[in-house]
């Protein structure tokens, strides 16, 4: 448990701490594995865990006594209409931009001090890297994260910094913020990717009155024989992102 509230509901208190632990785990936990994750004797969790796991979001393997967090809640929150919005203006756009440029492509949010992917439309060819919906990673730490701070107002921007050097002592502010400005300047991001060697993330911002409300990010990988160079499938990204912002408008 972390804020301190005026009121109290113990038993969603119980409920959300074992959400949160469990979304914070790579793996499955037993009882005893998430009682002592969030302070609780087993017998106080027992059957909260039931009751989770009849509602769909947990689940255990057959034979296994491990509960793991479902999709339920990302699927909720995709029901969002602003999230829901995104997302069918956007995809049919991702299926033109992955036939244009023979590469993948996937759309990002934010979520406090994290990027997630909402949405993926795998490469039409053999080869691609691909990033699966869900996938989570520090805003700080991704091309995508980078193109969301750029295109939001002061406030927003001051405000994601705040969160970002809270969960992160090493962060550096000055080199992001330098960062940020020169993607705000040419329009989008062309970096090599954080995560993964020979990858280099080309995002773009999809606007709403002028700030970002989703990233559009195709993984390039240069291929031999080259099908797409860099530079066109950059082309054909920001106008993607042009088509899908208009979308949104009206």
């Amino acid at each position: 448990m972390t804020k301190t509230t005026k009121y109290r509901a113990p038993a969603l208190d119980k409920g959300l701490d074992i959400l949160e632990l469990l979304a914070r785990t790579p793996g499955s936990l037993n009882l005893t594995e998430v009682a002592q994750g969030i302070g609780y004797s087993k017998s106080e969790i027992f059957r909260m865990l039931q009751v989770l796991e009849a509602r769909g979001y947990l689940a255990r393997g057959e034979n296994d006594s491990s509960y793991v967090l479902t999709n339920r809640l990302f699927l909720l929150g995709m029901e969002r209409p602003p999230i829901k919005d995104l997302t069918e203006a956007a995809l049919p756009v991702m299926h033109r931009l992955a036939e244009q440029t023979r590469h993948p492509c996937h759309l990002v949010v934010n979520s406090e001090d994290q990027i997630v992917v909402i949405a993926r439309v795998d490469a039409p060819s053999d080869l691609g890297f691909v990033v699966r919906v869900g996938h989570r990673r520090p805003l700080a730490h991704s091309t995508s994260g980078l193109v969301l701070f750029a295109f939001q107002g002061g406030e927003t921007q001051e405000r994601w910094l705040t969160t970002m050097e809270a969960s992160e002592a090493r962060f550096k502010r000055k080199p992001f913020l330098a960062s940020a400005a020169q993607v705000r300047e040419q329009g989008y991001a062309s970096l090599p990717s954080e995560a993964v060697d020979a990858v280099t993330d080309l995002s773009a911002p999809i606007l709403q009155r002028e700030h970002a409300v989703g990233a559009l990010t195709i993984p390039f990988v240069e291929r031999h024989p080259a099908t797409v160079q860099a530079k066109q499938a950059i082309a054909y990204l920001c106008a993607a992102v042009e088509g899908i912002s208009a979308a949104l408008l009206g």
